[in-house]
C-alpha cells in the first residue's frame, strides 16, 4: 500500500484529511465510506470518539470503550494517515497508519479500519482491534517507562558535582499508627516541619499507603534515625537521588531533583510516569531535558506478555559549569553563619571571568539572590561614581567636604548617623563613605553620564548566563535630585550581587567582560566593555585599597591571602524617618572578585557583609 500517493497525514493543527482513494474513478460508496472514515480519524485523533457515527454501540458507548482499550495511551493523540478505502458490497476496509507520539519516542503501525453500510449511510464498525490488530479481548495498551541515567552538572574543571547519593524516605503507613495527632507532633518536632495536615492526610489515605514525609540524606537520616525510627507509624525507604556534596551547596543555583509533579506529567505526556523523578528547581530544573535525556518506554497488552513497542532510553547530556568547588564551598561555609537575613555571595576569577561560587543564604537559599535580586547597590555604587568625578577631573587628593547633611533642590541628603568629616581629601571620602561629599560633587554628572559609564561594566546588558540573571539598571536621571541619589547608589538605581561582583573585576582588570557560568550548553556573552582609563583606575584601585586599610572595612585589613581592594554599602530601602539598609561589601583579592549581600543586615558601614566577605577569604586561604 503506497500510503504516500493515497493519503494525506495528520498536520501539526490536528486536523486529520483522508483521500478517499486515489484512483481515477470511484463509485459513491467509496466516496461516502471516506466521509465516514474521515469523521472516525479526526474524533479518533482528538480522543473524543463521540462524533462520528457506529455500526454496533451508540458513540458514547464506543467512546467508553476506546478508553478502556487505550489504557495509559487514552489522552495521547495519535497522529493518523488513511490509505484507500475498498468497498465490497455493504463492507469496506481501510488500513490506517498510526503514530503515537510517546515522550520522543513515535510507535507507529498499520492497522484495519472497517466499515459497514447501515440503513444506508457508511458507519465504522469499531473493535478493540481497531486501534491495534493485537487487542482482542478484554486486553489494553500499558504504558511503561523507562528513566535512563540522568547526567550530572559539572564542575569547572570537568569533574561531576552531582552525583547520584543515597537517601532515605521517610514516611508514613496508615494502618500502623496509634495515635496519628501524637505522631504528627513528634515527627514534626524531630524533623523541624509543620505536619498539621498529617492526621487528615492519614484519615485520607489507603491502611497501606506510603505517606510520603521526607526525603533525606543517608547521613542527614542517621542523625534523626534515633527520634524516628521506632515512632508507631513511620516506615522508610532507601534509594539514590542526583544530590550536591551537601545540601547547601550551590542550593539555588544547582536546584534540586525529586518525585515529578502531576504539571509536570499533564505538561510533557508520555515523557514521565508516576513513581519518575525529575527537576524540581534551579539548572536541574531549567536543563530537565538535557540531563534527563529521553525515557524509554515500553506498550505492552495487559494480561498477556506481547511486548507491542520497546524504544530505548537515552542517556542525559551533562551540564558544565565554571564553578569551583572550593570557592563554592568557602563561600557556603561563610554564609551560613548568618541566620537571620537573606545573604548572597559571588565570586568571580578576574583573569577569565568564569563564575567560581554563587551562594545563597540562609541554608542554601530558596531562590538564586545572588544572580537575580534587584536590590539598590548603596555606597558599592560609589565605584562607578568614583570614576566619573575622576574623569571630569577629581582627584583622590582633591578637597571635597562632607557635611552632616546636603540639601539639593529641598531635598536632604545625610550620611549614616548623621556623621561629618569636613573638608578632607576625597580619598577620605571614599574610604570613609561619605554621602554627603558625592552628592555635592553631583553637579559633575549629566542626566545619563552614571547610565554610561554603569553600561561599560554590562549594567542593563542582555547577559547570556546560562541561569537567569538580573545585569542591573541605571535609569537617566531626570533631575538633580535624581542625579545626587544615584551618585550613591540610591533612587532607581538597582543591581544584582553578581552585577556588583562583575564590577568589582572589571576595575581589577582594567576592562568588563561578562561573567561566564555554564559553558555546555554553549552560550555567547555579550560584548566587553572598553578599556578603563589607566590614570583614573590607578587612582581608583588606590582608593578602594584605602577603604581597608583606613576606612570602613577594616577587618578585612589582615584576613589571610594577600590585600584586599573593595567598596562597602548600605542600601536603604522601603520608607520611613529610618528606613530599613541592606548591606554590601564589594572588592577583589588576588585574581578573585567578590560581592557579598545581606538583606535587611546594614545598619551601619561595617555591618554583616564586609565580615561575611573576611569569612568567605578565611575559608578559602586559611
Amino acid at each position: 500500500m503506497r500510503f504516500g500517493a493515497v493519503a494525506r497525514r495528520l498536520v501539526a493543527s490536528g486536523a486529520v484529511l483522508v483521500t478517499a482513494c486515489g484512483l481515477a474513478a470511484c463509485s459513491s460508496d467509496s466516496d461516502d465510506a471516506s466521509k465516514a472514515l474521515s469523521a472516525f480519524l479526526a474524533d479518533w485523533h482528538a480522543g473524543t470518539l463521540q462524533k462520528a457515527p457506529y455500526a454496533k454501540g451508540s458513540s458514547a458507548q464506543v467512546a467508553a470503550a476506546y478508553r478502556k482499550v487505550a489504557g495509559d495511551l487514552a489522552d495521547v493523540h495519535p497522529a493518523l494517515s488513511a490509505g484507500s478505502v475498498k468497498v465490497d458490497g455493504g463492507k469496506a476496509t481501510a488500513p490506517v497508519r498510526v503514530s503515537w507520539p510517546l515522550g520522543g519516542h513515535d510507535w507507529r503501525y498499520t492497522t484495519t479500519v472497517h466499515l459497514a453500510k447501515t440503513d444506508g449511510d457508511w458507519r465504522v464498525a469499531w473493535t478493540g482491534a481497531t486501534v491495534h490488530p493485537k487487542l482482542t479481548g478484554d486486553g489494553h495498551l500499558v504504558l511503561a517507562n523507562e528513566q535512563g541515567p540522568r547526567a550530572s552538572i559539572m564542575d569547572g574543571s570537568g569533574q561531576p558535582m552531582v552525583t547520584n547519593r543515597p537517601v532515605v524516605y521517610v514516611g508514613v503507613q496508615p494502618n500502623r499508627v496509634s495515635d496519628a495527632k501524637q505522631l504528627a507532633e513528634q515527627l514534626g518536632d524531630a524533623l523541624d516541619l509543620d505536619l498539621s495536615d498529617l492526621p487528615k492526610r492519614i484519615k485520607a489515605a489507603e491502611p497501606t499507603a506510603f505517606l510520603d514525609i521526607v526525603t533525606l540524606r543517608k547521613t542527614d537520616y542517621e542523625k534523626v534515625k534515633s527520634k524516628i525510627h521506632d515512632l508507631d507509624g513511620t516506615v522508610f525507604r532507601d534509594g539514590t537521588l542526583p544530590l550536591a556534596p551537601s545540601r547547601t551547596f550551590a542550593r539555588a543555583l544547582l536546584g534540586t531533583v525529586g518525585p515529578v509533579t502531576k504539571e509536570q506529567m499533564d505538561k510533557h505526556p508520555g515523557r514521565y510516569q508516576i513513581g519518575d523523578t525529575a527537576g524540581q528547581s534551579g539548572l536541574q530544573a531549567q536543563y530537565e531535558q538535557r540531563l534527563a535525556g529521553g525515557a524509554g518506554v515500553t506498550v505492552t497488552v495487559s494480561g498477556t506478555k506481547q511486548t507491542l513497542y520497546h524504544g530505548t532510553p537515552v542517556a542525559g547530556k551533562p551540564v558544565a559549569t565554571t564553578l569551583s568547588p572550593k570557592v563554592q564551598q568557602a563561600a557556603d561555609d561563610a554564609l551560613a553563619t548568618e541566620t537571620k537575613h537573606r545573604t548572597a555571595l559571588v565570586a568571580i576569577q578576574i583573569s577569565t571571568g568564569r563564575v567560581l561560587a554563587v551562594a545563597n543564604g540562609p541554608d542554601g537559599g530558596s531562590d538564586d539572590l545572588a544572580l537575580t535580586g534587584s536590590v539598590p547597590p548603596g555606597s558599592t555604587f560609589k565605584v562607578v561614581t568614583a570614576l566619573s568625578y575622576l574623569a571630569a577631573g577629581v582627584t583622590p587628593d582633591s578637597t571635597v567636604d562632607c557635611p552632616e547633611y546636603a540639601t539639593v533642590s529641598g531635598r536632604k541628603f545625610h550620611n549614616e548617623n548623621n556623621y561629618q568629616l569636613g573638608k578632607v581629601p576625597f580619598r577620605t571620602d571614599f574610604a570613609q563613605s561619605c554621602n554627603t561629599a558625592f552628592v555635592g560633587l553631583s553637579g559633575k554628572l549629566g542626566p545619563d553620564t552614571l547610565t554610561k559609564q554603569a553600561a561599560k561594566f554590562g549594567i542593563g546588558a542582555q547577559w547570556q548566563l546560562g541561569p537567569e540573571v538580573n545585569s542591573g539598571s541605571v535609569p537617566p536621571a531626570k533631575t538633580a535630585v535624581d542625579r545626587a541619589a544615584a551618585a550613591f547608589g540610591q533612587g532607581r538605581t538597582t543591581v544584582s550581587p553578581i552585577a556588583m561582583a562583575g564590577i568589582a573585576a572589571g576595575v581589577a582588570r582594567g576592562h568588563w567582560v561578562q561573567p561566564t557560568l555554564v559553558t555546555s550548553p554553549a552560550y555567547h556573552p555579550v560584548k566587553a566593555g572598553p578599556q578603563l582609563p589607566a590614570k583614573d583606575l590607578a587612582a581608583l584601585k588606590s582608593m578602594m585599597r584605602s577603604v581597608v586599610t583606613d576606612g570602613t572595612a577594616t577587618v578585612l585589613k589582615s584576613v589571610p591571602g594577600g590585600p584586599v581592594y573593595g567598596k562597602t554599602g548600605t542600601a536603604e530601602y522601603g520608607s520611613g524617618t529610618e528606613p530599613p539598609s541592606h548591606s554590601w561589601f564589594t572588592g577583589w583579592q588576588g585574581d578573585i572578585a567578590f560581592a557579598a549581600f545581606v538583606e535587611g543586615g546594614g545598619t551601619h558601614e561595617q555591618a554583616v557583609a564586609a565580615p561575611l566577605v573576611g569569612k568567605f577569604l578565611t575559608n578559602l586561604n586559611g
